[in-house]
């Protein structure tokens, strides 16, 4: 599929542009018999919609989601899952000046020379317009997983520019995430971070940052032992998102400054009498297999690449020229990248779990 489909039981295909008819997804492999609404997939849609605060892009888009098939009397059917969004607030007119010039730290120079042509108002495919699909995708599969094993997902930013969040990954609650426009369960270290936003953005710039993701109550035993495990799969999947530069789990990069009598987690008996670690170095997992711990990990934004200030580039024809991007862009692509986080985690679990099913019969 060209790159265009995610997953291997529970599987996603995208498609659609920034500046085309309308952007969504095609479902493959839910099982059957899962209750399932529009609302369900818009509450997800909504926390990653353009326009929700003065901290993201102003362009204004519902992206009110259609389900075209695979549901019928409000249940997944076990057929393909088809939903779309229209898209209503195009205005490629303000793309106009990137017809014929490369922006610094974009897709433009690669797309052209992948493909020959590239479709230079917003960026078709490239555009982080394209999640709304693995959003819509990744709701399904958070009901699923939340229904069928009590499995939790949360995402949060833990950190922008310099201004980093400290609570504990365990005690995190979505009730915390939701409470400001920079979805950080840190109130102290939120203003901070929407001070920052605010004075990057006045000043025509971007500013990147982390996410730190977690799932609760995942059984021990998903992943597969080489190519397939499970911290691959979600690397794989963070990845895959517009900005995306980086990605860790547990302890990640941290670990190189300890010895393995510190990094190691000792198994202990829980209190319910069941094997667990006394730490969670690993993050979850080890050898490619979930442990039954709490999996985290951290995603790293690059600022947005798409900037009002002046820069250097050259042209399509290969001049030197000078490019201040008009358009509307978000100053920081963080708050409206946690739902995209969010789906990306649903997504590799969802798929995983149907495999250990299929090969534990």
């Amino acid at each position: 599929m060209a790159g265009n489909s995610f997953g291997e039981l529970f599987k996603i295909t995208t498609f659609g542009e920034s500046h085309g008819g309308a952007v969504g997804v095609v479902v493959d492999g839910c099982p059957p018999g899962l209750e399932i609404s529009e609302a369900d997939i818009q509450e997800q849609l909504d926390r990653r919609k353009p326009g929700q605060s003065d901290i993201t892009t102003p362009r204004k888009e519902e992206d009110t989601i259609h389900i075209l098939s695979g549901v019928f009397e409000g249940y997944t059917t076990g057929t393909p899952i088809m939903m779309l969004a229209y898209n209503k607030d195009q205005r490629s007119e303000d793309y106009n000046d990137l017809h014929k010039a490369f922006r610094p730290s974009h897709a433009d120079f690669t797309y052209l020379s992948k493909y020959g042509l590239r479709d230079w108002r917003g960026s078709g495919r490239a555009s982080a317009r394209e999640t709304l699909g693995r959003v819509a995708a990744g709701a399904i599969a958070r009901k699923f997983l939340k229904e069928s094993l009590g499995i939790e997902i949360v995402s949060y930013v833990e950190q922008v520019g310099s201004h980093q969040a400290h609570v504990r990954p365990d005690e995190v609650t979505t009730e915390a995430i939701e409470s400001n426009i920079i979805r950080c369960p840190d109130q102290d270290a939120a203003t901070k971070m929407i001070e920052l936003v605010r004075e990057v953005q006045a000043d025509g710039d971007s500013i990147g940052g982390i996410i730190r993701g977690v799932i609760r109550n995942v059984q021990p035993g998903l992943g597969e032992p080489v190519f397939d495990k499970l911290h691959a799969d979600l690397g794989k999947a963070m990845l895959s998102i517009n900005a995306v530069k980086g990605f860790e789990i547990g302890l990640g990069f941290n670990a190189v400054h300890l010895r393995g009598s510190e990094h190691n987690d000792p198994f202990v008996i829980g209190d319910n009498g069941e094997v667990t670690t006394g730490t969670n170095n690993a993050g979850g997992v080890l050898g490619g297999i979930s442990t039954g711990n709490t999996i985290t990990f951290r995603v790293a934004f690059k600022p947005v690449a798409t900037i009002g200030k002046e820069q250097d580039t050259v042209t399509t024809e290969g001049q030197p020229t000078k490019l201040a991007a008009s358009g509307r862009h978000d100053p920081c692509v963080l708050p409206r990248a946690v739902p995209i986080v969010d789906a990306m985690a649903a997504l590799v679990l969802a798929d995983h779990v149907l495999r250990d099913k299929a090969q534990n019969l």
